[in-house]
């Protein structure tokens, strides 16, 4: 019995303490995963960074550990996909400071999250200005044809259903937003690879929005890799999509679409804490299909 009184504190203390450790290392030091996406329409390789759901959060004096960690991998492009400031932030100066780090080191192109449309609506500030300012390509139902090497890349960013809100969440023109389908018509109309910032993966994951748009690789984050990842279960929450969550992080395929999801860098402190979730930047090495299958890793 005595054992007993003395392993259970015992036990209890190392739970706790791990417990804390997986929080703490969840806000601290980020990490680069690397995954390699095999699509059609790349001729010669590119690589991608991605950074999304930064939520106001800094690593480092300006976020000098993302650039640094992004500088590292040496970028053709750099993507933002979103939530990288928070709806009731006071001002975009650190996302600002941020872009215009990173504008040093590759072109940086910047899509809404549910958070920059909160922080439009509140009228802050001129998000878009200030972003265009520091050196970001903002997309919002918009593209850019580029060439990468010898890929041509069109990449746009769009962050509304690619359905309608429907019983059946079909994607029938009569029923969707005009200006997202017309978008989305025009936007799978040519030959380049065709990249889509979609911030949240439920966009293109649910309905019949991944069998009916022409969209090479659909890139997303919103769900901070399920927040709190438990062993062996996974991620555990995800949006739209519930509890455990099928899309979470990493590279998926849902029927003609590729997916790649990161897990995303912050959250909103004030809601349940990260765990055992590593802040992320996320690499995505692009190669033409003949070369290697969708594969993942660190």
């Amino acid at each position: 019995m005595k054992k007993i009184r003395f392993v259970l504190p015992l036990l209890f203390l190392l739970l706790a303490v791990r417990g804390s450790w997986e929080v703490w290392r969840s806000y601290h030091n980020p990490v680069v995963n690397r995954f390699t996406v095999a699509l059609d329409g790349v001729t010669s390789p590119v690589r991608l960074a991605v950074l999304s759901d930064l939520h106001d959060m800094t690593y480092g004096e300006a976020n000098s550990q993302l650039t640094d960690l992004v500088a590292g991998a040496a970028p053709d492009l750099i993507l933002l996909d979103g939530d990288m400031l928070n709806g009731y932030s006071d001002g975009s100066g650190r996302v600002c400071a941020l872009v215009e780090e990173l504008s040093a080191v590759a072109p940086v192109y910047y899509a809404w999250g549910n958070h920059e449309l909160m922080y439009l609506e509140a009228g802050t500030s001129a998000l878009r200005a200030e972003l265009e300012a520091a050196g970001a390509v903002v997309l919002e139902k918009e593209y850019v044809d580029l060439t990468v090497g010898e890929t041509h890349v069109r990449l746009g960013g769009l962050y509304e259903y690619a359905f309608a809100l429907d019983a059946k969440n079909s994607c029938d023109p009569d029923r969707m937003d005009p200006a997202v389908y017309g978008f989305l018509t025009e936007f799978q109309d040519t030959d380049a690879c065709k990249i889509l910032l979609s911030h949240r993966p439920d966009s293109f994951i649910f309905g019949a929005a991944s069998v009916t748009w022409d969209v090479d690789l659909v890139i997303s984050g919103h769900n901070h890799g399920g927040q709190v990842v438990l062993p062996f279960l996974g991620g555990l929450y995800g949006g739209d999509q519930g509890f455990f969550p099928q899309y979470i992080h990493g590279i998926y395929k849902k029927d003609t679409i590729t997916l790649a999801i990161t897990s995303g860098l912050g959250t909103q402190l004030e809601r349940l804490p990260r765990f055992r979730n590593p802040p992320e930047v996320m690499i995505l090495e692009l190669c033409a299909q003949a070369d290697s299958p969708a594969t993942g890793g660190t």
